[in-house]
C-alpha cells in the first residue's frame, strides 16, 4: 500500500511523482514556514520539470480547501462526541488542528495536485530530460 511506485507514496513523502527518488522541496519540513513551497525546478533523478506552467499549483487551493474541510469536520466530530466540548471548545479544537497543520496540508495539496497529472515510470530514462 505504501510502497514505492504508488501515488500514495509519491503524495506522503513529497517525492517526485515520475520516479519516486527525489524530493520535490527544498526543505523536507514543511515547518520552515518561509521554505514551505520552495521546489527544486526539476528533478535531479529523472530530470522531470516540477513547475509545468506558472500557474500549475492554483489548482491545490482546491485540494487544500477539501483536505482542511475534512480535517474540520473531523476535529469537530471528535470534539463533540468523543471530548463532548461546548460549541465553543469545538470551534477553538477545529481552529488549533487548522493552524497547527496548515504547513502539511499546503503541502499534501501541492503533492495531490501534481500526482494527478504525473504518472510513475518504472524506466527513468523514459523521462525526458531538460536541455
Amino acid at each position: 500500500m505504501f510502497k514505492r511506485g504508488t501515488k500514495l507514496y509519491s503524495i506522503c513523502t513529497g517525492s517526485c511523482p515520475k520516479c519516486h527518488k527525489d524530493s520535490m522541496y527544498i526543505n523536507k519540513n514543511p515547518y520552515y514556514l518561509s521554505t514551505v513551497y520552495k521546489m527544486h525546478e526539476y528533478c535531479a533523478s529523472c530530470g522531470l520539470k516540477f513547475k509545468m506552467e506558472p500557474s500549475f499549483f492554483f489548482g491545490a487551493m482546491y485540494v487544500s480547501y477539501a483536505l482542511g474541510t475534512a480535517l474540520g469536520v473531523g476535529g469537530f466530530i471528535v470534539s463533540q462526541y468523543v471530548f463532548q466540548l461546548s460549541l465553543l471548545g469545538s470551534f477553538f479544537t477545529i481552529i488549533g488542528i487548522l493552524v497547527l497543520l496548515m504547513p502539511v496540508i499546503m503541502r499534501l495539496a501541492r503533492n495531490i495536485w501534481i500526482n494527478f497529472f504525473i504518472n510513475f515510470e518504472k524506466d527513468p530514462s523514459l523521462v525526458e530530460r531538460p536541455k
